[in-house]
């Protein structure tokens, strides 16, 4: 009769182990990819939105140019800019969601454009309107499919770091 010799399953053990942590730690992990992400887009799309400045008062009456910088004097420009938060992570169905939001009432018509009355006269700005519709800067939009085409790299070099962080573990 053949002897099957000896085995130390020690090391398979602790593999189970090291696996056991892995995937008790998949909540945390997951939820630090969608903060990760999240700050990505905030980044992003902070850097993407347009900043207002001051009009200039030009080619109009001397006491209308007064008038226009009293009006706009103290302006620093900046809200919609700093309006951009992020919601907290929540596990859903389909994995983690984080919302990214913009208080700032007039934010979705600088995203998506919005229409307008040409020849109204604007007294902030001292001028007429001109166009019946003003385009959307798309500013979350753009942001949001950059952070998409990024993602999956982003994510498995994550993925690839944890999984080697757990096999190197002693």
């Amino acid at each position: 009769m053949a002897k099957w010799g000896k085995c130390d399953f020690r090391e398979l053990e602790a593999l189970r182990e090291r696996m056991a942590k892995l995937e008790s730690e998949t909540d945390a992990f997951c939820e630090a990819c969608a903060r990760e992400l999240a700050a990505r887009l905030l980044y992003l799309v902070k850097k993407r939105t347009p900043v207002g400045t001051p009009p200039q008062a030009g080619g109009i009456a001397p006491e209308e140019q007064e008038r226009i910088r009293q009006y706009w004097s103290g302006y620093s420009g900046g809200t919609l800019r700093r309006g951009w938060t992020t919601g907290q992570p929540v596990k859903a169905s389909g994995g983690w969601t984080i919302e990214v939001i913009n208080n700032v009432f007039y934010a979705s018509y600088v995203e998506y454009g919005h229409r307008q009355q040409p020849g109204r006269y604007v007294p902030a700005l001292g001028k007429q309107l001109k166009q019946g519709w003003v385009r959307g800067k798309f500013m979350l939009t753009i942001s949001q499919k950059d952070v998409e085409r990024a993602a999956p790299a982003m994510l498995q070099k994550k993925l690839e770091e944890k999984i080697r962080e757990a096999m190197d573990a002693e």
